[in-house]
């Protein structure tokens, strides 16, 4: 690695620091609020930012890019449908969490069911984060960094010592992110971060395309579309190996990620602290559109490194890292490397972030001192963050080679606490008269039941579909509930009043045009699109294109206009009411 890399690293790594310090420098972090949602400050373009930057990291960019070389474009449905369940977030979920004012998913179920159910869905939370996030983005950053940079060639150490030096090294700096700064730091350091990720993360299929078509980017992405067309189908093939069903894209994939973009704390805390409904809305549709491309520079590189270095490459996780190593010039190394470093950073101090504020909100002080003081509570958290932030170094070398590639591995291991947890958010949403003892049934059998699929009775059926099957179990297990010993009182959520609750004029809309773009995204990669037509894909890629910009366009225009019909009768309706009450008195 050369000074110029090394400097220019450590000067983009410093300038973030410098400027996520100065915009939160006046803030005050000794309240609740202040230090665990930002004092509900965050707009639109932050939320969004920090939620793409915490969501793209290490173990994405070297995971979901392995997917992408083994298993071609099909697996950009891990990505692009996060567009839709975004706008779940905006309509459905966003609104009634925004409405109770809770610090995190755990309050709500609190209010819904009763303490029990808290703690029980708070345990599986932390124990997520602990066992498997926070370790799993250490070491997926470890083996990124450390192979961009050669760690261990520079220090003299042998690989697993230098693995063991990465990952110490960004668990210590996300950790003073998360812990020193509060969830003000995290989410301007993410939205910094996220500008660099773009740009340094586009360099790579950029290059890449130049590479493939000898320095020109159309015959590089020509290339792609004629010479591997099963590995640009959107809709997979059953040729290649670890392509997910495409009925998996309406069932289990489907579900993941609405757990993870609409009930997992460490998503969803971002937008618990925006200052009002609308930069909520804002923000997590703007990050559905972003997600819609990020197979731009989360699975693309995977494809083009099968074409350009397929034979020498063993190890699917390995995929995107080769590519790094071929295309980039050295002198882009340390921008590329300190853009990675954050990206890596701000996957690991959202999750520790998340976790602490889970521990002092929903286990420290309902259960051990109800009457803390804010002040000691942020110490709490403070030392909690730093106690996770140790065991997460010390677990992540640990982490044995992943069968089917390490973002298989993550997401199925995942199975136990995620979907768990959306059914009982999403039935406490649901219903009014779902009892306690309904939910806690319905986790245990979920969490039993998935352990047997596992590791008894390995039934030759994708854990995609697997999660879907029990998914509706417990729904049902829900529901019988809910008829045998249905709640004495119905649940109605209040309006706490912490935030304007006033929808975004634009979010119906927008919402629209995230459905479409992620339909038009996965037609034209398809066999019904642009694939295996060889070279005359032009004129079928025009066609489409203008057909998805007309139909984008009639039913924003549409949609806009029955909103604004509904709001002014609504208005009206209540004009009448004030003038009504008036003649009464």
């Amino acid at each position: 690695m050369t000074a110029w890399a090394l400097g220019s690293f450590v000067f983009f790594t410093a300038l973030v620091a410098v400027i996520s310090w100065w915009m939160t420098r006046n803030d005050n972090l000794s309240t609740n609020t202040g230090y665990f949602l930002a004092g509900r400050s965050l707009t639109g373009v932050v939320i969004a930012g920090s939620l793409i930057l915490t969501n793209l990291s290490a173990e994405q960019l070297v995971g979901t890019n392995g997917l992408g070389f083994q298993s071609g474009l099909s697996s950009m449905s891990w990505e692009a449908t996060s567009g839709v369940t975004l706008v779940f977030m905006a309509l459905i979920f966003l609104p009634r969490y925004l409405k109770g004012g809770f610090t995190t998913v755990p309050d709500f179920l609190e209010e819904r069911f009763d303490e029990g159910t808290r703690n029980l869905v708070t345990a599986l939370f932390l124990m997520s984060l602990a066992l498997v996030t926070l370790p799993i983005v250490l070491y997926a950053g470890g083996i990124a960094l450390n192979s961009l940079f050669n760690v261990g060639e520079l220090l003299h150490m042998d690989s697993a010592s230098s693995l063991c030096f990465v990952i110490a090294l960004i668990g210590i700096v996300g950790g003073i992110y998360a812990i020193f700064g509060g969830l003000k730091a995290v989410a301007v350091s993410d939205t910094i971060n996220g500008i660099g990720l773009l740009i340094g993360g586009l360099l790579i299929p950029i290059l890449g395309l130049l590479a493939l078509g000898n320095g020109n980017l159309i015959a590089g992405f020509s290339s792609l579309i004629v010479n591997s067309p099963e590995r640009m189908d959107s809709l997979g093939s059953a040729k290649l190996p670890g392509t997910a069903p495409l009925g998996t894209l309406f069932t289990g994939m489907i579900l993941v990620n609405t757990f993870y973009w609409c009930t997992n704390q460490q998503i969803v805390q971002r937008t618990f602290a925006a200052k009002d409904l609308v930069e909520g809305q804002k923000g997590v549709l703007l990050a559905g559109f972003i997600k819609i491309f990020t197979p731009i520079i989360l699975v693309i590189p995977g494809v083009i490194a099968y074409q350009l270095y397929g034979s020498e490459i063993k190890n699917i996780d390995s995929a995107y890292s080769v590519l790094v190593n071929h295309v980039l010039p050295v002198p882009l190394i340390g921008f590329f490397g300190a853009v990675m470093f954050g990206a890596v950073l701000s996957s690991f101090n959202s999750a520790l972030n998340s976790a602490a504020t889970m521990f002092c909100i929903n286990v420290y002080k309902p259960i051990f001192n109800k009457n803390v003081s804010d002040k000691k509570l942020v110490f709490i958290g403070k030392v909690f963050g730093i106690i996770l932030a140790i065991f997460s170094i010390l677990v992540a070398p640990q982490i044995a080679k992943a069968p089917n590639g390490l973002y298989t591995f993550m997401k199925s291991v995942m199975g136990f606490f995620n979907i768990p947890t959306l059914v009982v958010v999403l039935m406490g949403f649901a219903t009014k008269k779902v009892p306690p003892i309904g939910a806690k049934i319905s986790i245990a059998f979920f969490i039993a039941a998935y352990a047997l699929y596992k590791f008894v009775f390995p039934i030759p059926i994708h854990f995609l579909y697997v999660y879907a099957i029990l998914f509706l179990c417990c729904i049902a297990i829900m529901l019988i509930a809910g008829k045998i010993a249905p709640m004495k009182k119905e649940y109605h959520q209040k309006d706490v009043g912490q935030v304007d609750l006033t929808s975004w004029k634009y979010a119906k809309p927008i919402s629209f045009m995230v459905l479409t773009t992620t339909l038009y995204v996965y037609f034209l990669f398809s066999r019904f699109g642009i694939v295996f037509h060889g070279e005359n894909y032009g004129g079928r890629f025009t066609v489409i294109t203008l057909i998805y910009l007309v139909l984008s366009a009639a039913g924003f225009v549409y949609i806009r206009k029955r909103h604004n019909k509904v709001f002014l009768e609504e208005r009206s309706q209540k004009n009448e009411e004030a003038e009504e009450g008036v003649r009464i008195q």
